[in-house]
């Protein structure tokens, strides 16, 4: 059902995503307003699924599922990525770019999906609020999505936690024993920002209740079985996977994974029925499947990969994001995703607004929404290193301002004179107030420059690159750094990761969004600086390398004011 704030952000322009408010509540259904809203089971029927492939969970929503994939299909088919410039607190409006672009292509008569991610409650309650686009150019139903949606995220934490549970009771059995655990790496899970849980003691009083030990909580989009999910190919690469999960190593220094611990079986029945991709539709009636939600400054940030495919098998065009700014998100997209996956995107689109071109032009938070041409002339060499990073991953590029109702003609005429000058694509995107018709310019362009579509990926890094040189590739060929610092406990970490042989796997890069640094405040540095490597977390079942830079925090906390106050 649909709330006064939700028919609010459609009549009327705003600058935030979607705040839900429960008290003010329910009103018509989505399909008394909008008349292309249909039947999850009408839209499954257009994209030609049959009713063993379909799973509703009420009337427009649904999880689905096919017996394979197409991969002449998915060659064809073309991927758009869309990413943005270093963003502010208040986000780039990716997600709302994203969908306008595709209702926008809809409305041209293309055979067009959306692959998104799912949001997580932690920022839903914390900062951002809903993360389901916003006003004309929003995915429905927007408060079922944020909510719970189709359960996902709670079967990942519960598979989480219980694999924590039966860590924790299988080392109570074998104390004093060779079998006995000595260094426990499984950190438990929930999807709700809360700083006190970052780092806790459990097992107090002993004896009956279990081993004292120092552990903690991460956030669930950090959770490893999130990137698992994500990018797993099917149910046997998922279960191969969990078994892969290195969990702790015994004090005969031996490694122990889920294998070793025989509860694979239990956690792949957790999750078996979370890995096929959700079906909903967007306000036009545009299909999207939204699947998995792991953050791009904690985690590798991208939808699935399950999700991708079948977007790709059951369209011509699929419109997907990365999280946060390329050097995040994309540069994961890249170097992780499109390895495991074996695609390649037609064209990346950078969202840009004037209010980030401002704050990276140093004028002050407070006053970003106000014009200042000049802020906005100087912001711009943070649209120009992001050109650069996609570039380095051979990539055309079309910038997409996303517009707000306080932006000028002037500065608007600023940021396409400056892409003309540099013969940069570029196109505004006015689907927050107009819907799939405030994008048209953009998404006939995306037609034209995915005419042809690339053949292949630059990654930053060789697969077989030692990890030290791939981080030193990304901080120096990404960020813009000047070297890298690997603290005491990395170092140690890394000497593990070499003696258990996991030298081959991808790095992913934990650090602030807010800058090239790995400091927030940093916003205005774009070099001479070193990014600090504080530690690096093995997820073998993911088949990547965590590494945690500037005292990144996998648990986020909630601001003064969280988003859960307007509720």
């Amino acid at each position: 059902m649909l709330n006064k704030l939700l028919v609010a952000s459609i009549l009327q322009p705003a600058t935030c995503n979607l705040h839900l408010q429960p008290a003010t509540c329910h009103l018509q259904p989505e399909y008394m307003i909008y008349p292309s809203i249909q039947p999850i089971t009408a839209l499954s029927d257009k994209l030609g699924l049959s009713a063993d492939q379909v799973t509703t969970y009420g009337k427009y929503k649904a999880k689905i599922s096919l017996p394979g994939f197409d991969e002449k299909k998915i060659r064809s088919s073309k991927l758009v990525l869309v990413t943005s410039i270093t963003p502010t607190k208040a986000g780039n409006g990716k997600t709302t770019t994203s969908i306008g672009l595709a209702d926008a292509m809809q409305r041209f008569g293309k055979n067009v999906m959306l692959a998104l991610r799912e949001p997580s409650l932690g920022p839903v309650f914390g900062m951002k609020g809903g993360a389901t686009g916003a006003g004309r150019s929003q995915l429905v139903p927007a408060d079922e999505i944020n909510m719970h949606f189709t359960g996902d995220f709670h079967a990942i934490s519960a598979a989480n936690n219980t694999l924590a549970a039966l860590l924790d009771n299988y080392n109570y059995y074998r104390q004093g024993t060779p079998e006995e655990l000595k260094e426990i790496y499984w950190r438990r899970v929930m999807d709700v920002n809360d700083r006190s849980l970052r780092y806790i003691i459990t097992g107090l009083h002993g004896g009956k209740n279990g081993i004292p030990a120092e552990t903690g909580f991460d956030i669930t989009p950090a959770s490893e079985l999130m990137a698992i999910l994500c990018l797993a190919k099917d149910q046997e690469d998922l279960r191969t996977r969990i078994d892969n999960i290195l969990l702790a190593t015994t004090a005969a220094k031996k490694s122990f994974r889920v294998s070793d611990l025989g509860v694979g079986g239990a956690i792949h029945a957790l999750l078996k029925d979370a890995l096929h991709p959700n079906l909903v539709q967007t306000l036009e009636g545009t299909p999207a499947l939204v699947h998995g939600g792991p953050f791009a400054n904690i985690a590798h940030g991208c939808n699935s990969v399950m999700a991708t495919k079948y977007a790709m098998n059951l369209s011509d065009y699929v419109i997907t994001e990365a999280g946060f700014g390329s050097d995040l998100g994309a540069e994961k997209f890249f170097n992780i995703k499109c390895r495991v996956a074996g695609i390649t995107p037609a064209l990346s689109v950078l969202v840009v607004t004037t209010q980030s071109l401002k704050l990276h032009g140093e004028v002050p938070y407070t006053k970003i929404s106000s014009a200042d041409p000049e802020g906005i002339v100087k912001g711009m060499r943070n649209l120009e290193r992001h050109l650069h990073i996609l570039r380095t991953f051979d990539q055309q590029v079309l910038v997409v301002l996303n517009r707000f109702d306080f932006d000028t003609d002037e500065e608007l005429q600023l940021i396409r004179n400056w892409c003309e000058q540099r013969n940069v694509p570029y196109a505004v995107n006015n689907a927050y107030k107009n819907g799939g018709e405030g994008a048209l310019e953009a998404a006939e362009k995306i037609v034209e420059l995915t005419a042809t579509k690339p053949e292949h990926i630059s990654h930053t890094y060789e697969i077989n690159d030692p990890i030290e040189a791939k981080i030193r590739k990304v901080a120096l060929g990404i960020y813009g750094a000047d070297d890298i610092i690997l603290e005491k406990k990395a170092r140690l970490k890394l000497k593990e990761i070499t003696n258990m042989g996991y030298q081959q796997y991808p790095v992913c890069i934990a650090k602030t969004q807010y800058s090239f640094t790995d400091t927030p405040e940093d916003i205005h540095r774009y070099k001479n600086f070193t990014i600090t490597v504080d530690d690096l977390i093995i997820n073998s079942g993911a088949g990547f390398i965590v590494a945690v830079c500037g005292e990144m925090m996998r648990m986020p906390g909630l601001p003064e004011k969280p988003a859960a106050l307007a509720f």
